[in-house]
């Protein structure tokens, strides 16, 4: 696990400001995934547990807007270069550098967690750690976001992405391996892409059971 996240964190690192560029409006042109989001905020306040992580959080414009929907949230990225950007751009909110099989959270402390589009990078074996990780965090109840490229395919399918490769994911098995992590996916949305590369965008709601 360890040689494939090095080379994602050095190819990150190489792209902060142009990757910052890129989304600096924090989804004003993707109302799907916006709103995907607002209903992720609005059920992880219903638990009555507010604090949320931003998993994979990269320039930290997320992190920000789910504080701005109410959650007390924080970024985490494995990026140095990322976790600078959003220190400086987001000077009121967390940020810290992590890994994301092993985050620094107490078990059951999250009313939520983000994964918007932070697990791509990610090989099919190494997958379902990532996902039990990511239980591990969250309190009975709480509430786990994923969003993801995907693929109608029986398989992952591994393609070039434009900072390092990625993959889609066919969408009942990647809400097969939530399942397994002991989460319940309740909701989901599939939708055309937001850019050139074909595959639909995807997002599964689940709950920790």
């Amino acid at each position: 696990m360890a040689e494939h996240q090095d080379e994602t964190r050095a190819a990150y690192d190489g792209v902060v400001d142009l990757y910052a560029s890129l989304f600096a409006n924090r989804l004003e042109t993707q109302p799907f995934a916006r709103n995907m989001i607002g209903t992720f905020a609005e059920l992880v306040r219903g638990t009555g547990n507010p604090r949320a992580a931003d998993v994979g959080c990269g320039p930290g414009h997320l992190t920000a807007m789910l504080h701005e929907l109410g959650l007390d949230a924080f970024g985490l990225d494995l990026s140095p270069g990322m976790i600078d950007h959003a220190r400086r751009a987001h000077p009121t909110v967390r940020f810290d550098e992590a890994r994301m099989e092993a985050l620094p959270v107490e078990d059951g402390a999250l009313g939520g967690v983000l994964a918007h589009y932070s697990m791509i990078h990610t090989p099919h074996a190494e997958l379902p750690a990532l996902l039990a990780e990511q239980a591990r965090v969250l309190a009975p109840g709480g509430l786990l976001l994923v969003s993801f490229f995907a693929t109608d395919g029986p398989e992952p399918i591994r393609f070039d992405h434009k900072v390092t490769p990625a993959y889609s994911w066919p969408v009942d098995l990647l809400a097969e391996l939530l399942t397994g992590a002991g989460l319940a996916p309740f909701a989901r949305l599939l939708h055309d892409p937001a850019s050139e590369r074909g595959f639909l965008d995807a997002h599964l709601l689940a709950r920790l059971r």
